[in-house]
């Protein structure tokens, strides 16, 4: 059995251009280098899986690598810690020790401390006088997901980048060119699903498709996804919906019982209906439209149904729905 490789890894940018939805954090790094203004202690914070740890290794290979005309390997410049696993006293000091050798190759050594809130309040004070302090040819790069654990006096002493949840658009279009690539059978409207459950994260979301890849034999469609990812999909709020516009209750009882034959939960037929009506209310005027997150598929469906609705109705069931 030949090894497999995970598309988290396998489609991990490898240069700034093709990171998605950092662009300000990215541009900016780019023209540090370009005028040697890069801070030599830096702190990527945000969720997870929005490219923090992507663009310190990114930004390390292009501090020693820019302007060079020679193709030298500057990887032994590069040294990761993850602080999950090496949070104590011992591994700082022995952080600080490969800080005051000046590198062989090269005008920097790179040192990217992962997970670095992981660390103890010992640890982090053993570690504040390098980073006031540290040698011309040292540059730190922090990564965390929880910023607030972080003590003040380190905060003070970075220059910070925070990092934003990736737009459900963006990861649909990572997600699009994964499926070309792999020769993947997809509708739009399955990617949908796959970058909201995802939460902002195109780690979590490429993982899935992993998963559904293989479950839904390379076929991404909509009712595969739903029924393999256990949500309720798009199609089922619009069939409800239908039924509440024509005032049939019948027929809204039988749909909530299939939902719920389904498998599926009543509070996330709540929480979904809630979520469908405020995709409706967005959509029922031009000045909100563009608050929708949904890719342009989707938001052409909204756009032509929300027209059936006057806003007091939209926002009566919202009242309704949220109270429930």
């Amino acid at each position: 059995m030949s090894q497999f490789k995970v598309s988290a890894l396998k489609y991990r940018p490898i240069n700034f251009n093709e990171v998605i939805g950092q662009d300000m954090i990215t541009k900016t790094l780019e023209k540090a280098i370009e005028n040697q203004q890069l801070a030599q202690s830096l702190l990527f914070c945000g969720p997870r899986g929005v490219g923090k740890t992507t663009c310190a290794r990114i930004l390390a290979k292009k501090i020693n690598q820019f302007d060079s005309s020679n193709s030298n390997n500057y990887s032994y410049n590069i040294f990761e810690l993850d602080a999950a696993s090496n949070n104590s006293v011992d591994d700082i000091r022995n952080l600080t020790e490969q800080v005051r050798v000046p590198p062989q190759l090269g005008d920097f050594k790179v040192f990217i401390i992962d997970e670095v809130h992981m660390l103890t309040t010992s640890a982090f004070n053993a570690f504040l006088k390098t980073l006031e302090e540290p040698p011309s040819h040292a540059i730190f790069i922090l990564a965390t997901t929880e910023k607030n654990k972080i003590i003040p006096t380190i905060l003070s002493r970075c220059q910070i980048y925070d990092f934003k949840r990736i737009k459900i658009k963006d990861i649909v279009l990572v997600l699009e060119k994964v499926s070309n690539k792999q020769n993947i059978n997809f509708e739009v409207e399955a990617l949908n699903l796959i970058a909201e459950k995802a939460d902002g994260a195109v780690r979590d979301a490429l993982s899935i498709f992993d998963q559904l890849v293989i479950s839904c034999t390379s076929n991404l469609t909509l009712e595969n996804v739903s029924r393999n990812l256990n949500v309720i999909n798009t199609n089922i709020y619009f069939n409800l919906t239908d039924e509440i516009l024509k005032k049939n209750i019948p027929g809204i009882l039988i749909k909530i019982e299939d939902i719920i034959n389904s498998g599926y939960d009543l509070y996330e037929l709540i929480y979904g209906m809630n979520k469908h009506f405020r995709n409706l209310l967005l959509c029922n005027d031009n000045n909100s439209n563009s608050l929708f997150e949904l890719s342009e598929s989707i938001k052409d469906k909204y756009l032509n149904y929300s027209s059936k609705f006057e806003i007091n109705l939209l926002l009566n069931s919202l009242d309704i729905l949220t109270e429930s």
